[in-house]
């Protein structure tokens, strides 16, 4: 009789002279049920790849509804509309636009003057680099139609921390004329949104687009009231 070999064991003895039928009987039990646990392994194989898979789809719909932006900040990535009459002189707005917090500061006009004159302290006094439109791209950094109200994103350029509006003087140290201030890492900027030198921010703080609807009406997120649908 020939040698038979199943998962590379020798089974000869199962086929010698004696007692054949028998062996033969143990040989066949032992074959099928391997076939079983074979196909019984390749369906629990199965389901596991199909359980992971289930899980793995559970486990993102957090990340994927923590991705999706929220009904609200999906209006606000819009024109936003604000009224400035609401705005004493001195005082500083905030809303919010794109997920992404606006300062509408009122300027006295002591506060003007300062902005005017020069000072050397500033890393980039004359908004060269490409932080605001062009309209805003003057001393004041606001349109001339209405140079009192500032309009910036309230965000630090250093590492994206919410700078506080300080307007009074000397309120940082002996030289403060008054601005914002960010407490994390000690970034400065005046009161147009420009940045002082020597501070971890490296730019001027950014300035969105915005128009007027008319004189107390702002529209941010537009350079032309015109765009804005009525």
């Amino acid at each position: 009789t020939s040698l038979i070999n199943i998962n590379n064991y020798k089974i000869s003895q199962l086929l010698k002279p004696i007692n054949k039928r028998y062996n033969k009987k143990i040989l066949y039990k032992y074959m099928t049920s391997k076939k079983i646990d074979s196909q019984r392994r390749k369906f629990l194989t199965g389901m596991t790849g199909v359980l992971a898979s289930v899980g793995a789809v559970f486990a993102a719909l957090p990340f994927i509804k923590f991705m999706t932006p929220s009904r609200a900040v999906r209006i606000s990535a819009g024109p936003l509309e604000v009224d400035l009459s609401q705005i004493a002189i001195g005082e500083q707005k905030t809303v919010l636009w794109q997920g992404k917090p606006i300062w509408i500061i009122r300027r006295t006009v002591e506060q003007l003057a300062q902005l005017k004159k020069d000072n050397i302290n500033l890393r980039d006094p004359l908004s060269l680099e490409d932080q605001q439109p062009g309209y805003a791209r003057n001393l004041v950094r606001s349109r001339e139609s209405r140079p009192d109200i500032l309009v910036l994103v309230g965000v630090c350029t250093h590492l994206g921390c919410a700078p506080t509006y300080r307007p009074d003087k000397k309120s940082i140290d002996a030289s403060w004329e008054g601005g914002f201030f960010c407490s994390c890492h000690g970034s400065m900027f005046d009161l147009s949104g420009r940045v002082f030198q020597n501070v971890p921010a490296p730019l001027n703080l950014v300035v969105p687009p915005y128009a007027y609807k008319d004189n107390d009406t702002l529209i941010i997120g537009v350079s032309d009231a015109s765009e804005v649908s009525a």
